[in-house]
């Protein structure tokens, strides 16, 4: 299955965001929700299962300079096996312009025995541009081991590199649960805040949770590796506009958990 997805924001010129395009065809939909804090709210809804092995879906994101965008997916995906040999494959595409923000907060993405996935996102951010991008993966579902998953994430800031990320798990990624990489946890993900209103933490590591400057930008990056999605989401969980909790879980008290 292909599918392609796109969602273009601007600024209404009141303070708010308008969706000038939304686009999607199954399994990509999406839905506008409402305004949440200030910005205009999006669902991914999965018209099918999967991702199967050889789907080929895309979404492109385009938030012009002002507006704000944040994008929800409704469940978790589950990347599944399918014909012999193929390969699926979701791609993300954004760009944030000047003065633009984007938090790109979908749930896990779960790699079922069997499968074969490729997560590909590029993030291109204007000078100015602020950004929460949460990635999350489970390895596998309840009881098994996981197939074949490749995570890769690309982010410039104004024209520079910012974060180049890349994280395969799976029977063709020998050492992926050993001490170098996830040591046996069945859980792990990142997010990286960009904001330029504010400088970037200074670092740190407790536990499984580790809290890093970047180089290129006024950014943050945490990492985290958990033994379940719960607890995983406990240390990933973003900053709001008020600057409280989006999730309504309680994180455990951490001085690495985003503030």
């Amino acid at each position: 299955m292909r599918a392609l997805a796109r969602l273009v924001a601007r600024a209404d010129g009141r303070g708010g965001t308008v969706l000038v395009e939304l686009h999607g065809e199954t399994p990509l939909l999406l839905r506008q929700t409402p305004t949440d804090a200030g910005f205009a709210t999006v669902h991914l809804v999965g018209g099918a299962a999967g991702p199967i092995a050889g789907d080929d879906l895309r979404l492109e994101i385009e938030v012009g300079p002002g507006a704000a965008v944040r994008v929800h997916t409704v469940a978790a995906s589950i990347a599944l096996p399918g014909r012999p040999g193929a390969v699926s494959r979701m791609a993300v595409r954004a760009v944030v312009r000047t003065g633009a923000t984007l938090h790109w907060l979908p749930e896990q993405l779960v790699a079922a025995a069997g499968c074969a996935h490729l997560a590909e996102s590029r993030i291109d951010l204007a000078a100015g541009a602020s950004l929460h991008w949460r990635d999350e993966l489970i390895c596998g579902r309840y009881g098994e081991t996981p197939g074949g998953a490749v995570v890769h994430t690309h982010v410039d800031y104004a024209g520079r590199p910012l974060l180049r990320q890349s994280l395969a798990v799976g029977p063709q990624a020998p050492g992926w649960a050993g001490p170098a990489v996830l040591d046996g946890a069945p859980a792990t993900g990142s997010l990286l805040v960009v904001d330029p209103s504010r400088p970037a933490a200074p670092p740190t590591a407790e536990g499984s949770v580790a809290r890093l400057p970047l180089a290129g930008g006024p950014a943050t990056l945490w990492t985290a590796t958990a033994p379940d999605a719960h607890t995983l989401r406990t240390h990933l969980c973003p900053p709001s506009i008020s600057g409280r909790p989006e999730s309504r879980s309680r994180p455990t008290p951490s001085t690495t958990t985003p503030p």
